[in-house]
C-alpha cells in the first residue's frame, strides 16, 4: 500500500513534477509515492532514475487504467 496517493489530473503540469519530488522526500525508506496521472510519467521515471538517489526504479510500476489514466508506483530505497 502507497505511503501517499497524489491525483495529478487537475494539477498544472509546471507544479507536477515539484509536487512529486516533494512528496517523495517526506517518504520513510521501503514507503511508495502513487501518483495518478492523465498521461504515462515515463520522463518523469527517468527523471527520478537519474537525479533521485533513493528512487527503487526496480520496483517502479505502471499501469494503465480503463478510463485512460495512469498509477504509477514509485518507490524509495
Amino acid at each position: 500500500m502507497p505511503a501517499e496517493t497524489l491525483d495529478l489530473r487537475e494539477v498544472p503540469p509546471p507544479q507536477r513534477h515539484p509536487m512529486i519530488h516533494e512528496a517523495f522526500q517526506t517518504l520513510d525508506s521501503g514507503e511508495a509515492l502513487e501518483i495518478v496521472n492523465d498521461h504515462e510519467p515515463k520522463p518523469l521515471f527517468y527523471e527520478f532514475q537519474a537525479e533521485v538517489e533513493a528512487f527503487d526504479a526496480e520496483g517502479y510500476s505502471c499501469e494503465e487504467r480503463d478510463d485512460g489514466n495512469y498509477v504509477a508506483r514509485l518507490p524509495k530505497a
